[in-house]
Parts: C-alpha cells; structure tokens; sequence
C-alpha cells in the first residue's frame, strides 16, 4: 500500500481524460454534448466533460457486451486476472499524488485525506479482491442416486454501476474490485459532480492490461446516462450508491429486465455514548463520526445520544472540538474540512440547519457560511434536539450533529432504531456485556464499538431497512456478481443399443 505520507505542498493538477471511455477508446459524447465540473472550493469550472447519455450507453453496453462474451476476461486464468488488478494498483500507487490533487480539485476534500485515507483505501479494496480472483470455487454434492453433482460460481454478465460524488476513487474500488475478480465486465456512470478521478483510473486499468471494453466509463446525468444502464436489457446487474428516492426509481425501470440489483443508501446512524465511557476517545470518535468529508458520509454519526449524567461535560467538549476545526482550502495542508461538493448539496444542508432552529433547537456551534466563495459550512453542533425535529430524522450529508440526551438504556434501543434508516451505529462504554448487548440490538449493518468510521477490504458493509440491500467488501461483496450453477452428471455407464 502507498507510503502514509502528507502532502506537504500540492500542485494543482493536469486535466487530461474528459471523453467518454468506450471499447478501449476515448471518444466525444454522441450528441456531442459536454457539462462542465465545478471546483466546490472557488465556484469556478474545472474543465467541459463528454456528456454521455442512451447513445453512448448503447455502445458502451455493446464493448462491454463483446468482451465478456466473446473476449479473453472472463476466460482467462483466475490468477492472471488477480495480476492485472494488482498491476492497476501499482500504477495508481504511483501516481497517488496526483489522483489525490485531481479528487480535491473536482470533490474538495483535503489532499490529505484524499493522499492519507481515500486513496489507501482503494488500494486495500482493489489488492483485496485481486487476491480473491483464483479463490472463487464452487462445490461436490451428495445426492441420491448414482450422479455426481457440482457447483459452479461463474460471473454473472456485465455490471452497471453508478456512483456518487462522495468518495469517487473508493466508490470506483468498492465497484470494480469484486466485478473483475469474478470475471465481469463493467459499465460505469460516475457521478457527475465528480467524474475526473474515475476517468483517469480507466487510462490506469487500459495501461496495466486489462482488456479493452471490460472497464466502460459514461459520465452524463442520472436520467439519461443512468436510467439507460438501468434500462438496458444487455446489463445483468446493476450496482448502485445513492440516495433512497433514485433507487426506488431504480427498482421501477429495473422490473422489466429483472436485473439483479444492489443498493448500498443513505443513513441516519445513532452513535450512542455511555457515562462509563473514555470521554475523550468518544469525543475524538464523535467528530470524526459527523466531520469526516464533511458529514458527506452515508455512514455520518449524525445523531449523537449521550447520557444525562455527563451530556453536559460531554457536549462541550465536542463543541470546543467542532470550533477549532479548520475550514478552507482543500489544497492547504494544514485544511481539515474542505467545502461541500456543490451548490445544491450546500443549500439543502444551510435548510437544515434553518429548519433546526426553527423547530427549537439550540445550535451550540457553527451553522453558518465560511467566507463569501466556495460552498463551505461551519461545523455545526445542535443540542436540545428532540427525537421528530427534521435535522434528528433525515439525512442531511453535511456537518451537522444533533445531540440528544438519553437515560433508560430499553428506551435508547427503541429512539435509536425508530428510523426509515439502518446503515451504521457506534456504542461507547466500558462495560463489555453492555457493549455486546447494545450492538445485538441495534438494527444496523455496521456497529462499531469504542470506535467509528473503522473499515477494511475485509469487513461487509452495507445496510438494513431503507439504507440498502447487498454487501460490498469482504467475501459477501463477491456475491452479486456471480451465479451458483448446479451440474448433476449420471455416472451410469452406457447402454448399449
């Protein structure tokens, strides 16, 4: 994995794919439409994108068509596809500087975290399914009779996958690493807020070997570009991150073609603190939990219940944290939270924190603009947050914390899972039995404990309820992209005639 070093000085970087990447090609949209990526940090253009919409996505259907079934990926040996993802590794390790200056230009995030977590991350995820690409077997079965019987796992066809604007780089990884182990081949949209990193990791992946028309890359917007990879009877599987409202019109346009679908969504995860707690991790863990890319997480601990006795003492302790945070520009080392990704996503999270106040809560930190240029928003913590105040029920995706107070632990677990959502929770205590209780209760895909926001290549992830159905990571990621084929074969000699 890259060397953990931080960027000292960061240069801005070269724009260098912005067409469509189709069959092995780099091609003009089409219509010969483009749309234009903004730098959050200034408001000003980044540079005029290929537009892909059902035109394109026909063609790219058609590349990634021809590749699995008649081309060389699905065929070839198991571990020399493992080399080719390892091969692709190497080549983003060496250029992590520059992927890392060319996500914080089109996503604003620090360098740092883009160089130090993002970026490792994706390497982790993408050598983790290399390493799966030979280990993907089937199995013998004893029936009845003289027969035998046998399992294949064998990829299920070519993947649609559409991403968000969060995480680019490690939304491409979470993507691509289990679909070229099993075999797949793949039609990407990213998202269009964000589409510069993923485009360069296709030039990395035609570099390393993989075969052209395995990796498509079609960024457009979600109702042409995206309901046409949904639509399209030649995709077998399509593999979402979103928002709950565009996978339910997923699910719609997906019935026609009974595609095979997954959906890793939105969140409103409860990060619940007991007063036996180390109150300094759990406060460390809290603004991590709500700050990280700025709140811009699925998995955000954006509704904090802390237990009477110490909220107080509690409280203020995240609050001075929140205030010494450091906000601005993305490409300053020293930045620890960059500007939210664009204009709409900036208005709807200054909504939220209106509508907080209106409703009565008392906001103890932040809720403003940072500077007059850039989508930037002060840390934000709420307090006297009660449990049907819209900040306490819905995803806002921005750095914005609700602390609610709690005191019977049965009355906890009821507040906590009284959501739509159940993507993450996180307890904190020291009482082990507690802890283990607590976590069994809580109806999320992820807890974590005396922790937050700790994930692995080799940990599932993904949500109960409306936050999603499927796996990415780990072995259960493999899952949707592969088919179980039963073979029963009589061992009966011949008759003669």
């Amino acid at each position: 994995m890259a060397t953990a070093t931080p960027v000292r000085t960061a240069a801005r970087p070269q724009i260098r794919q912005t067409q469509l990447f189709i069959g092995g090609q780099w091609v003009p949209a089409r219509s010969g439409k483009t749309f234009v990526t903004i730098n959050p940090a200034t408001e000003e253009p980044i540079a005029d994108v290929a537009e892909g919409d059902a035109a394109d996505v026909e063609a790219a259907v058609r590349a990634a068509r021809e590749a699995f079934d008649n081309g060389p990926w699905p065929r070839m040996d198991a571990r020399a596809r493992g080399r080719l993802i390892h091969r692709l590794c190497d080549l983003i390790e060496a250029e992590i500087d520059e992927l890392a200056a060319l996500e914080s230009l089109d996503n604003g995030k620090p360098v740092n975290d883009s160089r130090l977590i993002d970026i490792p991350l994706a390497v982790q995820c993408l050598r983790y399914y290399a390493g799966w690409a030979d280990k993907i077997h089937g199995s013998t079965i004893p029936i009845d009779g003289n027969y035998l019987c046998y399992t294949r796992r064998e990829p299920v066809g070519v993947a649609g996958q559409i991403i968000p604007w969060n995480v680019p780089i490690l939304m491409v990884a979470w993507k691509w690493g289990p679909a070229l182990a099993a075999g797949c081949t793949i039609v990407m949209k990213p998202a269009e807020q964000t589409p510069l990193t993923c485009l360069r990791l296709a030039r990395l992946a035609q570099k390393a070997g993989i075969p052209d028309g395995v990796i498509n890359v079609v960024p457009g917007y979600g109702p042409t570009a995206g309901a046409s990879i949904v639509k399209h009877p030649g995709i077998d599987k399509v593999a979402f991150t979103g928002s709950g409202e565009t996978a339910q019109i997923i699910m719609r346009q997906a019935s026609d073609t009974l595609k095979r679908l997954t959906f890793e969504l939105g969140g409103k995860s409860p990060n619940i603190v007991f007063a036996d707690a180390d109150m300094a991790a759990a406060a460390a863990g809290a603004h991590v939990g709500i700050y990280l890319n700025p709140g811009q997480c699925c998995c955000a601990g954006s509704r904090l219940f802390v237990e009477d006795s110490i909220h107080d003492a509690f409280v203020e302790r995240v609050v001075e944290s929140s205030r010494k945070r450091r906000v601005g520009d993305p490409f300053d080392p020293a930045t620890e939270q960059g500007p939210q990704v664009d204009k709409a996503q900036f208005d709807k999270i200054m909504g939220y924190i209106e509508a907080g106040k209106r409703e009565g809560a008392r906001c103890a930190v932040g809720g403003g603009r940072v500077g007059a240029r850039g989508y930037f928003i002060e840390p934000t913590v709420f307090t006297h947050v009660e449990d049907g105040m819209a900040i306490a029920r819905e995803e806002i995706f921005g750095p914005v914390l609700s602390v609610l107070r709690f005191s019977d632990v049965d009355d906890l677990i009821r507040r906590a899972n009284a959501t739509s959502f159940g993507l993450a929770a996180a307890v904190w205590t020291r009482d082990v039995a507690r802890a283990h209780d607590v976590a069994r209760r809580l109806r999320a895909g992820t807890v974590w404990v005396n922790c937050y926001d700790v994930f692995d290549a080799a940990a599932p992830f993904g949500g109960f309820k409306q936050s999603g159905f499927g796996r990415e990571l780990g072995e259960r990621g493999l899952d949707p992209y592969l088919e179980s084929k039963t073979v029963t074969v009589s061992l009966d000699p011949p008759r003669g005639r």
